[in-house]
């Protein structure tokens, strides 16, 4: 997931805030949002603004700015495509950067600006927001760098939460690609040590000191290092077939 720090508008323009509310308000009144599996749920997309230099820098040195700029976009749309595409939940994206930026104008989702410091607080305000909307019952959020996510994954994270208070996608480097609960608790997100190995067990360990019930589901991998650029062309060849 991203590690950047939270903006927001674009200047000169209306906020991105101000178009979600009237975005919400029309949806609540004219019953949009009724055809989606688990209505009670959100899903949280964490996400940046596609700017060259500022998305998967740790890719720059292997394949330059526009090289890494173009698996961002790649990548980002898959994630966000699958949600979208999946009819699951409302679907917002959570956006480090300009909210209004015309990549994310192409799919039918809330957006917002990532709020806090570091990326343990951006994720618990974002939580901690989804579920001040009415009905809301729990909230599943992930990143945009990762391949391997699939509608049926998405679907097996927020059923999961039916049956657990959380629910937590394991990633092979030590962290993970998706976390789902049924309330908003901050001390899961509170001073872990954002990418470090060491992500997923501090995860474990506050959910278990919290008394809860969770489920792993299947391990994936992310994009992160120029190692995985390889494993990535060999992943989006498989699927052209």
């Amino acid at each position: 997931m991203s590690t950047s720090r939270g903006g927001g508008s674009c200047s000169g323009v209306r906020s991105a805030s101000d178009i979600d509310r009237t975005r919400m308000i029309a949806a609540a009144k004219g019953g949009a949002r009724s055809d989606y599996a688990y209505p009670d749920a959100r899903l949280l997309v964490f996400c940046k603004v596609p700017e060259a230099g500022q998305v998967k820098t740790r890719l720059i040195p292997a394949v330059g700015e526009l090289g890494a700029l173009a698996v961002y976009e790649r990548l980002a749309a898959h994630v966000i495509e699958r949600a979208v595409e999946a009819r699951l939940a409302p679907v917002q994206l959570w956006i480090s950067g300009c909210t209004d930026h015309p990549f994310f104008s192409r799919w039918s989702a809330d957006r917002h600006a990532q709020q806090g410091g570091d990326l343990g607080e951006r994720m618990s305000s974002a939580i901690r927001a989804a579920f001040a909307e009415p009905g809301v019952r729990r909230v599943v959020l992930f990143g945009t760098d990762i391949p391997g996510i699939t509608s049926g994954y998405l679907q097996h994270a927020v059923a999961s939460l039916d049956h657990f208070d959380a629910v937590l996608g394991p990633a092979e480097d030590g962290g993970y690609v998706l976390i789902g609960v049924k309330r908003a608790d901050a001390s899961l997100f509170d001073g872990v040590p954002w990418s470090t190995s060491k992500v997923l067990r501090t995860t474990r360990n506050r959910i278990a000191a919290l008394g809860w019930r969770w489920e792993e589901m299947e391990m994936l991998w992310d994009v992160d290092e120029p190692a995985d650029l390889a494993r990535l062309r060999a992943f989006e060849r498989a699927l052209l077939g």
